[in-house]
Order: C-alpha cells, then structure tokens, then sequence
C-alpha cells in the first residue's frame, strides 16, 4: 500500500459517508441561510463523488506532483459517464417520451383491470427488462419519467415511494442481463469471459426476467389502492410520428455506438441540433440533470481506479457462494461494474466463480445510488417526489432489500 493508494481509500470512504449523509446538508442549509447555496451544493447526491474525486486531484497533485495528477486523470476512461449522459438527454426528449406513453397506454387498456394499475407495472417491469435492449441508462430515463408523476409524486406514502424506487432500481439492474452488452457489469466481462447474449439468456436471463415479474407485482400491488388514472392537462400537441422516429434513430446510434465517444458525440451535436431546428415539438432537454449524472459517474471512475488495491485480493480469496454475498455486499459500495472488471483480472476463475461474481453484482444493484451507473440517473430525475426533495440512502436501502432477496435467490437457484 503506497501513501497515495490510503489518501484514495480514505476520501472514498468519506464519499461514501458524504453519500449516506447528503441529506443532512439540506437540514444545514435551512439552518444556515448564510451558507445555504453551498450546503444545497453539498447535498445533491450526484455532486458528492465528483467532488471527492477533484479533491483526491488535489491530493495527488501535493503528494506526487502536477503531473502525476493529471497523467492519473488522463488514463481513466469516462466512456460510461459520457454515454450515460447522451442516452439520458436523447431518451427524455418529448418525441420518444410520447411514443413510448403511447405504447404503454395502449398496453396498459388492453390489461384486465384498472388501466393505471396496469400502467405503474408496465413501467416497473417491461420498461426495465427494454433496457437488455436499449441498454440500461435508457431504460432508467424512461421508467422514471414514466412513474415519476404516476408514483412519485405527493399523496403516495414515503414508504412506498422508497418500496417503488428499490423496485425500480434493482429491476433495472438485473433487466439488462438477458443480452451481454446492456447491463455495464456484465459488458465489462463478456468479452473476456466468452459470453454471448445466448448464454446470458440461459444463464441470468429467465431468472432475471422472473425476478422483475415478481418484484412489480408485488410493489404494484401494495401501490393499487394510491394510483389514478392522470389527469389531461388539455394542451397535449401530438408530436408527427416522423419526428419520433428521427429520435429514435438517434438513440438507437447511440446505443449501437455505446463504446465510441467521438462517434457517439458527434452525433448527439447533430441531435442538439435537430431539436432546435424544430423546437416547436420539443421540452426542454435535461441537460442540467444528464450533467450531474455524469459528474456523479466521472468522480466514481476517478475515485474507484484507486481501490484496486484492495477489493481485488477480496475478490479473488473468496469461493463462488462465499463470492456471491461478498460481491452484492460490495456493490452497496462500490460500482458494480468496477467490481465485475476487477473480476475479469483474475486468472484462472472458475466459470461457477465467474457466475457468482456477475450475479451477486447484479443482484446488489439496487441498494445504494452508487452500486449501479443509470442509478444516479433515476436518482436525479425522481428526487423531487421525495421529502425535502432528496433521496434518502437509508431509505433507498430499506426499499431494495426486498427485491433484492427476490433476485438473490432467483440467481442462486
């Protein structure tokens, strides 16, 4: 253990104590009003990590040099921050926002019963299981734009709307394991490990499906009696149907171009520039929310390139039940796709190994913001249906264990 490699595991240990405590800095900014733009600063969530990593720059800058610090910032590799934020911007947009409404409306009044009831379960459960296909940052965008006025919003009990979101999150992160490029820990290994999208059917896939059934139904259930159907506002304009399909275009080069910045940015120019070019179909774009995302996810890239040191000798020490707990229980702190790739260093793991790490992975995506990358992103878009307009980490925590055990035990069958 080099001096630089403890300065990287201590601020990454105050990031996550910073994590869990974020809401407490709204209480200070209530109570110091002096101060209060710094405090609100300081508690939103997907400030938190990209903050300890610019002071773990610094850091490295004293301790090692200027230069030490800025070769160390330039060998990260911030693909998934940027596509995150590309995906999160083009998938919010108002032309693919109406025609993925339009589609589970019409699902949720073919369905027997309340069509609202229906439509809250659609969007726990077919939304995520979407992302093995538009892969998941997309798939949590949609979801929860889609819930967010539905569920998350006042008149729903806050433990509910905690049960909805541990739903969500842990749906989320095991829906993409029924191909081997949506879900980031498993796209960190399959390559390395030879597995194709028929093998993550076969292997995660069913399970995976069967444990998101499960989870929005039993969520919904408890939600029924608190849904109603949306009320019109009256000033809906119809988005034309070509427009829609240019969006989704887009987004489907994004996705299909997930590991080449250059390309993948370019083209999100040419979609900025399409939305103004025709303004009068389009909300305003979420911008600020996909940078925040994306701050949050850079500062955990920085941060966790620092923690090999450690997490890889627990990796590989343990045997493939023993792995499995210790890989969900370090996904709560840690990103789970930094662990999977940390995994796929390791020579000579066995392939029921291999399955128990990806698995446990998975499984613990739920329980913490940090565990899983399009977390931050559902995070930032259904804060503002929570009290004092924050997620609370304990409370996240409490929501994901049950669907999480659902998903545990699906994995380990």
């Amino acid at each position: 253990m080099t001096t630089m490699q403890l300065v990287g595991a201590i601020l990454f240990a105050c990031a996550l104590v910073h994590t869990f405590a974020a809401k407490g800095f709204e209480v200070l900014a209530h109570r110091h009003p002096r101060h209060a733009g710094l405090f609100h600063l300081l508690g939103e969530v997907e400030v938190v990590f990209g903050f300890w990593a610019m002071v773990l720059i610094v850091a490295m800058a004293l301790i090692g040099g200027p230069g030490a610090a800025v070769d160390y910032a330039e060998s990260r590799q911030f693909t998934e921050p940027l596509f995150v934020f590309v995906v999160m911007v083009i998938a919010a947009s108002r032309p693919i926002l109406d025609a993925v409404r339009a589609l589970l409306h019409t699902l949720a009044r073919l369905a027997p019963g309340r069509s609202e009831v229906a439509l809250a379960w659609l969007g726990l459960a077919l939304v995520p299981l979407a992302g093995s296909l538009i892969t998941e940052p997309a798939a949590m965008t949609l979801a929860a734009l889609m819930l967010a006025p539905q569920v998350f919003r006042p008149g729903i009990p806050e433990a509910l709307k905690y049960g909805a979101l541990g739903v969500l999150f842990v749906n989320v992160s095991i829906g993409g394991t029924l191909t081997s490029y949506a879900a980031p820990p498993v796209l960190m290994v399959a390559s390395t490990w030879g597995w194709d999208s028929a093998y993550m059917f076969l292997h995660f896939g069913w399970r995976a499906a069967l444990a998101v059934l499960i989870n929005a139904t039993v969520i919904t259930l408890l939600l029924r009696k608190y849904l109603a159907p949306a009320a019109a506002t009256g000033d809906e304009k119809t988005v034309p149907l070509k427009v829609s399909v240019i969006h989704l275009a887009f987004l489907a080069a994004v996705v299909l171009l997930a590991h080449h910045p250059v390309l993948f940015l370019g083209l999100f120019m040419l979609f900025l520039g399409f939305t103004q070019a025709y303004q009068r179909h389009q909300d305003p774009l979420i911008l600020k929310e996909g940078l925040l995302v994306g701050f949050f996810l850079a500062g955990l890239v920085v941060l966790g390139g620092m923690q090999q040191w450690w997490l890889q000798p627990v990796v590989s020490s343990l045997g493939p039940t023993a792995l499995f707990f210790g890989a969900l229980g370090l996904t709560a702190i840690t990103d789970n796709a930094a662990l999977t790739y940390l995994g796929s260093l390791i020579a000579g793991l066995s392939e029921q190994s291999q399955y128990m790490l990806v698995a446990g992975a998975v499984a613990g995506g739920g329980l913490t913001v940090i565990a899983n990358a399009p977390n931050p992103a559902g995070a930032a878009l259904l804060k503002h249906g929570f009290a004092d307009e924050s997620i609370n980490a304990l409370g996240l925590l409490g929501g994901a264990l049950g669907p999480t055990a659902v998903a545990a035990l699906l994995f380990l069958i």
